[in-house]
């Protein structure tokens, strides 16, 4: 009984965790109440306090559990920028890129949320930084960070302006000079350096 009792305990967080995901991408912090995540999650807002200590760590909790998604290895970054700055994604808040979306709103945190999302962006440019061009680690890193940047804010720029049509050039363009640049400079590494990164 206890055991199925403390597997009941686990699950119910994660679907709060969910919930508070999903709201807080699509609405921001300060406009979803604890009472909002609870009624998502299907679970009463009495027994929030028996899960999180506050909203603040729900807030960072939520954020810890954000980093779970990764980019498969096998792809270079000119094809991950191709899903991310997509129409589908840029209008899929609830669901698309924490960092895009809460990126303002943490900066505005105490220190746990911006320390998790701290971890989310190194754990980003580690990711990024594998399949990344360039001739050693340190071109590798600065073409991660630089194409991160490139491309989280690209998504909060199409996604601030009420111009369709801008808010799609600021995709389109963003993505093939990404495209543009991350092809380019693996063509100017030549054939025996992309067949090192391949096989690294």
């Amino acid at each position: 009984m206890m055991r199925v009792s403390r597997k009941q305990v686990e699950e119910n967080k994660k679907t709060i965790l969910e919930a508070a995901g999903q709201l807080f991408r699509e609405r921001g912090f300060e406009s979803v109440t604890v009472t909002d995540v609870m009624k998502a999650a299907g679970l009463t807002h009495g027994g929030f306090y028996g899960y999180f200590k506050s909203k603040e760590d729900l807030i960072a909790q939520t954020i810890a559990g954000l980093q779970g998604a990764t980019e498969p290895l096998s792809v270079d970054l000119a094809s991950i920028a191709e899903r991310y700055l997509s129409p589908e994604h840029r209008d899929n808040y609830g669901h698309g890129c924490p960092l895009a979306a809460l990126a303002s709103d943490v900066s505005r945190q105490p220190g746990a949320a911006r320390s998790e999302m701290t971890e989310v962006l190194k754990r980003q440019f580690t990711r990024f930084g594998k399949i990344a061009p360039g001739p050693n680690e340190d071109e590798k890193r600065r073409a991660a960070i630089g194409s991160s940047a490139a491309m989280i804010g690209a998504l909060i720029l199409a996604r601030m302006t009420d111009d369709p049509d801008l808010s799609t050039e600021i995709l389109d363009e963003t993505r093939v000079w990404l495209s543009d640049r991350d092809h380019g400079k693996l063509r100017s590494q030549g054939p025996s350096d992309g067949k090192s990164d391949a096989g690294s």
